[in-house]
């Protein structure tokens, strides 16, 4: 994976219930809650078994509660180095929000802020 490219993004929610039922409605979209987390996962377009898309531009995603620093949505970058992203992105300018932690077995998230305040996620997998 180069590193950098949109690979997830996040929206917050204040009822869980209503924000499934909207996207589905509205978009179509597949969502599923995570069995331990509070979290869903979103499918956007068509997926194989395991949840990554099938075609080449869909870009799947989640639906989390609301709360400090995820206010609002989120994108989510894909990285190959997590600790060395974190790294750079304070050599840039950048704050690191919440550091790298594990998401089950499939891989470690962390979000930034820049220096413009857009709260950033990165994704490595494990």
């Amino acid at each position: 994976m180069s590193s950098g490219p949109v690979v997830h993004f996040e929206l917050p929610y204040d009822d869980g219930d209503r924000a499934r039922a909207f996207y589905a409605e509205a978009f179509g979209w597949e969502t599923a809650q995570t069995p331990g987390m509070d979290y869903t996962t979103v499918s956007t377009g068509p997926h194989g078994a395991s949840g990554p898309p099938t075609i080449p531009g869909y870009v799947n995603g989640g639906l989390v509660p609301r709360s400090r620093p995820l206010a609002g949505p989120t994108v989510v970058l894909g990285v190959e180095d997590l600790a060395g992203s974190l790294t750079k992105v304070e050599q840039a300018g950048g704050t690191v929000l919440l550091p790298s932690t594990p998401v089950g077995e499939i891989g470690y998230s962390a979000y930034f802020t820049d220096p413009e305040g857009n709260v950033i996620g990165l994704w490595q997998d494990a």
